[in-house]
C-alpha cells in the first residue's frame, strides 16, 4: 500500500496546484462551465502547454511516463478546481492513451500517442447504448461487419462525452454471433474517425458537465479501416477491460479531488459568515458537517492510492477498482450537499461552488458502473452467485 507520496510525486503535486490556482480558480472554472456545449478549448490547450497530456504516456513516445500513481495526483488537483472539466483531460487520457499503451499496435502507438501527447488530437468513447447502460454487452446492437479492407459500421451510441470535438471514437460494436443461445456476441473496438461519412451527433442536455457536451452517436454504415482496429478482432471488451479499471481509480480521484474543493470552500465560509453573532464556524453543527467531509476526505485518498498503487505494481485490483467507485462517488455526492447546507441560501447560487460540484459529481454515482452493480461484483468476488 503506498501511504504517502514520495519527494518527486509531492513536487508534481504542488507544481499541477500552483498551475491550477494560477490559471483556473474555481471563479474561472465556474465561468467556462456555464457556457453549456462551448467545449474549453482554451483549457485544454493550456493543458498541452502545461504537459498534462502527456502524463501517462511512455517517453519513447513523446510522453512524459509516470503511471497510475502519477495520473491520480494530476486528476485530483486538477479537479480541485475544475470539477467535471477535468474530463477534458480525462477522457482523452483514458480512451486514448490508455486503451493504445494497453491493446494498441506498435505503429499505432507511433502514430497517435505523440500526437496526443502534443495536444494535436482528442479522443472520446463511443460504448454505452441507448437500451443497454450497465447490461453493456447484453443490449448491444451496433454492428461492425467485416468487408473487404476493414468494417462497416451500423448503430447508435450515447453519453460520448466530448465526441463532436474528438478526432477519434474509441468504439466497441459487436462483429460476430453467438455460437450458442444465451451466450453474449464477440466485440470488437475500433478507433473510429470523427469525419467518416455515416456520422451523425447529438448533445444530451444533462445537469452537469454542462461544458463537456455529452452526445449521441449515430453511426450509418460508417466504414473503418483494418488499420483502425485495436488489439483483436472478437475479443473487444477484453481489449477494454484494463482502461475500465483505470477509469474506475481515475473517476476515484477527480471526486477526491472535488472533494477537496468542497472543504475548502466550506471552511473558508464557515470562518467569516456570521449569524446569531458569531462565525457560523462556531456552531457546533457546522463544526459536524466539515469534520464528516474531512473523514470522507481522507477515506477517500486511501482508497485511491491503495488502488493506484496496486495497478501502478500490476497487481490484480479489479475489486479495489470498484471500491474506489463506490465510496468515493457516495462520500463525495454527500461532502457537496453538505458544503450546500452550509452556505445555506448561498449554496444554490451560481456564485457558490459545491452546487457546481455536486452537479459534476452526481453522475459518478451511476457511471462508469452503476454503484449497485459495482456492489454486485463485490459480492461475487466472494463466491456469492450472480444476481443479475
Amino acid at each position: 500500500m503506498l501511504l504517502d507520496l514520495d519527494d518527486d510525486r509531492r513536487a508534481f503535486r504542488d507544481s499541477v496546484r500552483t498551475w491550477v490556482d494560477k490559471n483556473y480558480p474555481p471563479e474561472r472554472a465556474s465561468e467556462l462551465e456555464k457556457r453549456e456545449y462551448q467545449y474549453p478549448y482554451e483549457l485544454w490547450e493550456g493543458m498541452a502547454e502545461a504537459g498534462f497530456h502527456a502524463m501517462g504516456i511512455d517517453e519513447e513516445y513523446g510522453g512524459q511516463g509516470g503511471n497510475a500513481v502519477d495520473t491520480a495526483v494530476l486528476a485530483r488537483e486538477l479537479a480541485r478546481t475544475l470539477g467535471g472539466l477535468s474530463w477534458v483531460w480525462g477522457i482523452p487520457s483514458f480512451a486514448g492513451a490508455k486503451a493504445l499503451s494497453h491493446g494498441g499496435t506498435e505503429e499505432q502507438k507511433r502514430q497517435y500517442l505523440p500526437r496526443l501527447a502534443a495536444g494535436e488530437i482528442r479522443f472520446s468513447i463511443a460504448v454505452t447504448e441507448p437500451g443497454g447502460g450497465t447490461d453493456l454487452l447484453g443490449a448491444m446492437t451496433t454492428r461492425a461487419k467485416k468487408v473487404d479492407g476493414g468494417w462497416r459500421v451500423n448503430g447508435q451510441k450515447m453519453w460520448s462525452t466530448g465526441a463532436k470535438e474528438a478526432t477519434y471514437l474509441l468504439l466497441l460494436a459487436r462483429s460476430g454471433d453467438p455460437e450458442t443461445p444465451g451466450t453474449r456476441a464477440p466485440t470488437t473496438l475500433l478507433l473510429v474517425p470523427t469525419d467518416s461519412p455515416g456520422i451523425d451527433m447529438r448533445y444530451i442536455p444533462k445537469l452537469g458537465m454542462r461544458a463537456m457536451g455529452s452526445c449521441e452517436v449515430f453511426l450509418d454504415d460508417v466504414f473503418v479501416p483494418d488499420s483502425q482496429l485495436l488489439g483483436t478482432e472478437h475479443q473487444g471488451f477484453k481489449v477494454l477491460l484494463a482502461s475500465l479499471n483505470n477509469e474506475r481509480v481515475m473517476s476515484g480521484a477527480l471526486a477526491l479531488g472535488m472533494l477537496d474543493g468542497i472543504l475548502e470552500e466550506s471552511v473558508e465560509y464557515a470562518k467569516n459568515r456570521k449569524t446569531f453573532g458569531k462565525v457560523i464556524g462556531g456552531h457546533q453543527i457546522i463544526q459536524h458537517y466539515i469534520a464528516d467531509t474531512a473523514l470522507g476526505q481522507k477515506q477517500s485518498e486511501l482508497m485511491v492510492f491503495d488502488a493506484a498503487w496496486r495497478e501502478a505494481s500490476g497487481l490484480p485490483c479489479h475489486k479495489e477498482a470498484n471500491m474506489v467507485k463506490v465510496v468515493t462517488s457516495e462520500l463525495a455526492v454527500a461532502a457537496a450537499d453538505r458544503g450546500i447546507q452550509i452556505l445555506g441560501g448561498m449554496g444554490i447560487s451560481a456564485e457558490t461552488h459545491a452546487q457546481r460540484f455536486w452537479r459534476d459529481l452526481r453522475q459518478f454515482r451511476i457511471a462508469p458502473i452503476s454503484n449497485e452493480m459495482a456492489r454486485n461484483n463485490l459480492a461475487e468476488s466472494f463466491g456469492l452467485p450472480r444476481s443479475y
